[in-house]
Order: C-alpha cells, then structure tokens, then sequence
C-alpha cells in the first residue's frame, strides 16, 4: 500500500472512530426503589425522568447525543444503593445520577459520586443532612431538587401550631433515617416556639399495628398527630386512630400524598395534609402537557400518578441537568457542576421556572415559597383551602 492509499485508510479510520465517539450515548444513573413500599416514589420519579429523557431525545438530544438512562432498582435498602452507585461509576460510567428516594440509601451511596466528581441530583429524598454530606469540602458534587425536611418541618409546624392553634401535639415517626431525621427536624422547630411534643413515638417499617403508639399519644392529650414516615404505614396510622375512635388532625411529611396511604387508608385519609411541590392538577399549561403525557404513557390507575412529586422532580431533574450540560459543552463532571453552580438560562419545569437555582453554597433548589399544602379529599390530593 503507497504512502498516500496509507494516510486516507488511517484518516478514515479516524473519521469513523471520532463519528463512533461522538454519536455514543450520555449515561445518566436513575436509582431508586422500583419494588416494595416506597415504590409509588420510586417508578413515579423513574417514570418522569423517561419521560423528560425521550422529549430532549427527540429533539436530537444532548451535546448532538442520545441520553441513555441506566435504571437500578435500590429496594430501598442502603447496601443495595452502595452497589448500584459502585456499578454505575466503575462499569456504565455514567456521567451523573439522578434519584435517591430514601434518606438513607443517599447518605449511604453519593460519597462514590463525590469522590469520582460526578453529580447527583437528588430529586425525591429530602433529608436535610443530604446536601450538606460533603459541604465542608472545597467542591460538593449534591444537590437536590426536593423540598428538604428543614423547609417542611417548618411548614408542618406553622400549619399545626400557628394556623391551627393546637397546643398538644404528637409526632409518629418510623425508624429509618427518613423518619429519625425528620422528626428531629419536628423538634427543633417546636423548640424554636418553646414547645415540646407531648408524646414521640417510634414504628418499624412493615408494622401493621400502631395501637400502642396512638394510645399514648391520645392518654397525652395530643390535640393533633404529625408523621414522618412512608405510604404503608402511614395508612396503618390512620387506619388505627379510626379503630380506635379517635378524630385529630394528621398532619405530616409529603409522603401523605402517596397512593399506598391513600388507598390504603381510604376514608381515613381526608382530610390529612402535607406539604407538597407538585400537585396533579392541570392549573398551567406545562404542567397539563406533563400530566397527559405522563397519563398517556404510563396509564395510571383512575388516572392518578402513583406519587406526584416524584414524577414532577424527577422530570425537572432531567431538564436541570441537561441544561448544564448543554452549558458546559461537556458531559465532565466539574464542568457540569459549575454550569449547575450557576445557570445561565432559566429552566422551565413543571414544579417551578427555575432562575439560578444553584450557587456554590447553595445547592438547595427548592424553597418555602414553591412548596404547597395539599390535602387528601376522596382519593386524591387537592390544594388545601
């Protein structure tokens, strides 16, 4: 082969090796629990994340490339998350996560994120721990488009004690970090307003009696109970104040708005509130573009998203992304950090429009002023009047 016929064949190989390279997929993580009782959460928020993926796809992708999800399923187990984020860096080589459902699982697994500088965007768990994990380091690669237990342990607070004028109250809380973390959240704020719960109790996931709980809140003279916990047992809450004739509000984390305590709970459940980011009703219309699409693909049970916070963060977490993404010109990991660090262009999403909402200091994306009170009314959520 001449010289010249030698340079054309290696500059084609080259052409088709750039071309290859360049047409290869962005991987983005999605971890969460697809199975067991925080599942409403975790296909709700798996479910938008598809759905934002397949809009930028079709309107050619990122960076001229197709997004890619690799999608585990944590089981809601610590452990579990630990090896999916080990999986997920050292062989798909992702380029960022987005999810984490349970306090617990997040705390557990983003350190491999921080220390191979990838950015995970938590877009359902709200631990307020969560995005302060690695804050004292110079670079911190967490952030979260959830409204953390800080902004709603406040909100529960205000709605039961400064609106209502309840005197006496009781929080439930299960024993994962989730509920530990958030009733401690519950009494920092009490204690702010020199109050103290008149009865905290402890349940464990699965429990299906929470009768010695409720009786000593009710022997207490709780006027109210507050919750922290997940769909399942939260039911069992309600289920057992009924049984046991006794009416006081429920008042509790956002957790209150999955399907698995609604249907559960059934009657039970009205009238019980929780603040909320997003709630299923058509009043703009990205957010009506969202729901039908949603509904179109996925089909939901009396047309209801299983949890509708999730679905909205973690179709907003997708949009948040990609726009630093796009940004940084690139899909490394510091580059994407910094873009999120400071946005550009705002980011119109179905929760909120999104103006700066990261800073070097402040990698909180939601605030008190977009988070809601919802309440349950006759099987779904609604606005609280």
């Amino acid at each position: 082969m001449n010289f010249k016929l030698k340079l054309l064949v290696a500059g084609l190989a080259l052409g088709f090796a750039a071309s290859s390279q360049a047409a290869d997929p962005i991987k983005i993580g999605v971890s969460g629990p697809f199975t067991g009782g925080s599942a409403p959460m975790g296909v709700s928020m798996r479910d938008g994340v598809k759905l934002a993926v397949a809009e930028i796809n079709a309107k050619g992708g990122l960076l001229g490339r197709q997004i890619q999800l690799i999608e585990r399923d944590d089981e809601a187990k610590n452990e579990r998350g630990v090896q999916i984020a080990q999986e997920l860096i050292n062989k798909e080589r992702v380029v960022a996560t987005v999810g984490y459902i349970n306090t617990g699982v997040a705390l557990a697994s983003q350190r491999f994120y921080q220390d191979a500088k990838i950015p995970v965007m938590n877009n359902v768990a709200t631990g307020s721990v969560i995005t302060q994990q690695f804050a004292k380091e110079p670079e911190n690669y967490i952030f979260r488009n959830s409204a953390s237990d800080q902004i709603q342990s406040q909100m529960i607070i205000k709605e039961a004690v400064d609106n209502r004028k309840f005197k006496k109250v009781a929080i439930l809380a299960d024993s994962t970090n989730y509920g530990q973390l958030g009733r401690e959240d519950l009494e920092k704020v009490l204690t702010s307003k020199n109050m103290k719960a008149v009865a905290v109790e402890k349940y464990n996931i699965k429990d299906v009696d929470m009768t010695a709980q409720l009786l000593k809140a009710k022997q207490a003279g709780a006027e109210v109970v507050l919750t922290y916990g997940i769909g399942p047992e939260l039911a069992q809450i309600a289920n057992g104040m009924e049984k046991l004739g006794w009416k006081v509000p429920l008042i509790g984390s956002w957790t209150l708005s999955m399907a698995n305590f609604i249907d559960n709970a059934g009657k039970n459940g009205n009238g019980t509130r929780m603040p909320q980011t997003f709630i299923q009703e058509p009043n703009t219309p990205k957010r009506k573009a969202f729901i039908d699409a949603y509904i179109k693909a996925y089909n939901p049970p009396q047309g209801r998203m299983p949890s509708p916070v999730s679905a909205a963060q973690g179709y907003d977490s997708i949009y948040l992304l990609a726009a630093a993404i796009k940004q940084a010109g690139t899909t490394e990991g510091p580059k994407v950090k910094a873009a999120l660090e400071n946005l550009n262009e705002k980011v119109e999403g179905v929760v909120t429009t999104y103006d700066k909402p990261y800073s070097k200091d402040d990698h909180e994306a939601i605030t008190a002023d977009i988070t809601v009170f919802g309440e349950v009314k006759d099987g779904k959520v609604v606005h609280a009047k």
